[in-house]
């Protein structure tokens, strides 16, 4: 089933989970960032709340509690429960506490229900990301997912756009801001419509016991996928065993988590706390600090805020695809580091006096550009390097893990430090969120997993399916010693006629696919040596034997098999309809459902295998013409 899922091209299906699904980053991006905008109308007389920037820090905090508290509640239901069950409700929270929001007339009512709007956030992280990775292909997993990621900042974009019109003349100061939060929920009403067509994953379906409503949502899935693209689908190729159980014990989780994969774990939370600290900090002070320290009017603020969330939207959406290509430890490491090396000479000019508004924003969207793709793969980490059963729950420990430590922290520091009135001490605020994000750059460097391009189950094997694995070895072991062989087997281990002759086939097709994998880096290490091209972003050339094992041979394996499939279609095709250009043969062979870079590569190692010929620059033809 994970194999049918991830050999699907990209369709309409999966922009509706992306629509469905990611537009919960829309929704925090423009809650988080309608308190930055209006942080300085709720401190004016008249406002009819009245709150100091000292409260508006704590507000701040208050919201990120309710994440990671929410989180961890709805995470581990989403795990027993199921991803559909729990996206719808914590839709439903959101919903009610944001309306909440706007009817706030004391600062303790308005902690209230930022707390619970936080809530419904959090849970929506742990929900979210998991259903996204486990519905996604996962040969565009890393890009899609930094893409959805970064849509909070088309949020943050939104909902500072929008803060400038209420926050305007247009209406008094008491109402303008409380009519900004209530609009959220008419974009929340819109996911909520959007979402009821978002199935739940197949792959919890099938763990939990439930295979037949799996199968119908899959051969629903890919009929829908057939209609639109008008071509059948190859079979798949791997398929998984696993021992089905209806409730997973919450303590099998965290020993998973802790136990068998300690520092994976470590990654999570140092990457999570450097992104929180920094990005919690900013987001909720940014309005107090212009207007503190720049002279910036309540009412212009918003401006800055959509030019700073617009940095933060494109730095995923530009730099995502090289982290299916130069891949995660560079990419992760590069943005951490990158941009706690650019804080510094931040902070400095912070003490020294010498920023105005526009170079103070120029360094701020700079830095952030690199930092928002690097918190975007925190997120994308921690919910593909654990097993399925473990998913969510791992999204929300980490993420309230590392919120609290850093996002709590973050804007409290930033809250109280601007309260000064002093730039040296906001200064200090930016030394330390460059530490801690140089921090999450060091351990993605040493402990970071290659993980792109790689099924999710390759990356860490399912609980079920050890279990699964476990009880075949007891059953061989019980046929060899004539005893009673354990009871309790998946569903899926029956034993097919001719198995032994393909067991026999499958070392000989692995070297066989080792040997064009090798040729192929052979090829594209000569062809990129000289000039300016050596530079130029793509894959490690480095290939693991496949006999050796690991998720680097995996992927490898997965790749170059994906890459024979395309190249197998481009040939089929040049061979009915001779001489073509290559734009009318990317359309021919519906090469827009491969993946960003899928079709050019393929054609290129036509090229150079000798199976298709290049007739001029944009024309390509059959090597017997």
């Amino acid at each position: 089933m994970p194999a049918r899922l991830d050999r699907l091209p990209w369709s309409k299906f999966h922009w509706r989970v992306v629509v469905g699904l990611g537009a919960v980053w829309i929704l925090d991006g423009l809650e988080v960032t309608m308190v930055s905008s209006v942080a300085a109308r709720l401190t004016e007389d008249g406002s009819g709340i009245n709150m100091s920037a000292g409260q508006i820090g704590l507000a701040g905090a208050i919201y990120i509690a309710g994440a990671c508290l929410g989180a961890l509640f709805f995470g581990q239901l989403t795990d027993r429960l199921g991803r559909k069950k729990m996206f719808m409700a914590t839709l439903l929270v959101y919903l009610v506490a944001t309306v909440a929001t706007a009817f706030a007339f004391a600062p303790w009512y308005f902690y209230l229900a930022r707390f619970f709007t936080g809530a419904g956030i959090g849970g929506e992280y742990a929900a979210i990301n998991s259903a996204i990775d486990e519905l996604i292909p996962a040969r565009v997993r890393g890009q899609v997912d930094l893409v959805i990621n970064g849509s909070y900042w088309l949020g943050a974009a939104i909902g500072a756009g929008s803060a400038l019109f209420f926050l305007s003349d247009v209406f008094p100061t008491w109402l303008g801001w409380r009519v900004a939060f209530a609009a959220g929920a008419v974009l929340g009403l819109v996911i909520l419509v959007v979402r009821r067509h978002v199935p739940e994953s197949p792959r919890w379906l099938f763990i939990h016991g439930r295979e037949d409503e799996a199968e119908r949502i899959v051969d629903e899935i890919e009929q829908e996928v057939r209609q639109e693209t008008g071509e059948d689908l190859s079979e798949p190729e791997d398929s998984l065993t696993v021992r089905q159980r209806k409730a997973i014990p919450f303590r099998m989780i965290a020993r998973t988590a802790f136990k068998l994969y300690p520092k994976r774990a470590i990654l999570g939370v140092a990457l999570f706390v450097g992104q929180a600290f920094i990005y919690n900090g900013i987001t909720f002070n940014l309005g107090t600090l212009l207007s503190t320290f720049f002279g910036v009017a309540s009412g212009l603020v918003p401006l800055f805020i959509i030019a700073w969330a617009l940095s933060n939207f494109l730095g995923p959406v530009i730099l995502g695809r090289l982290f299916d290509t130069v891949g995660r430890i560079p990419m992760i490491s590069g943005m951490y580091l990158g941009s706690a090396l650019l804080t510094v000479p931040l902070g400095i000019l912070m003490m020294n006096g010498v920023l105005n508004r526009w170079t103070f924003m120029a360094f701020v969207v700079t830095i952030f550009f690199l930092a928002s793709a690097g918190a975007s793969a925190a997120y994308l980490t921690v919910s593909e390097v654990f097993p399925m059963e473990t998913r969510a729950l791992a999204i929300a420990f980490f993420y309230a893990l590392g919120t609290a430590i850093g996002g709590i922290t973050g804007p409290v520091l930033f809250g109280r430090l601007i309260g000064t009135g002093d730039a040296e001490y906001v200064a200090v605020a930016f030394f330390i969120g460059a530490g801690v994000m140089a921090l999450g750059g060091v351990a993605e460097i040493f402990l970071g997993v290659r993980s792109e391009q790689a099924n999710l189950e390759d990356i860490a094997q399912p609980l079920t399916a050890s279990e699964a694995e476990e009880e075949d070895a007891s059953k061989e072991s019980s046929q060899r010693t004539g005893a009673p062989a354990s009871s309790g087997a998946a569903s899926a281990d029956q034993t097919h006629d001719g198995a032994d002759t393909e067991a026999k086939a499958q070392p000989r097709e692995r070297d066989e696919l080792e040997e064009r994998a090798h040729e192929r880096t052979r090829r594209r290490r000569e062809r990129d040596t000289g000039g300016p091209r050596r530079f130029r972003p793509g894959p490690s050339e480095s290939l693991t034997s496949a006999r050796t094992g690991g998720v680097d041979a995996v992927r490898a394996g997965v790749s170059e098999r994906a890459l024979d499939r395309e190249v197998d279609t481009i040939v089929r095709a040049m061979a009915e309809h001779g001489t073509i250009e290559r734009a009318a043969l990317a359309r021919l062979v519906g090469a827009r459902y491969w993946g960003p870079g899928r079709f050019g590569a393929a054609l290129q190692t036509a090229v150079d295998e000798g199976r298709v010929q290049k007739v001029s620059s944009r024309t390509y033809g059959p090597v017997d013409e």
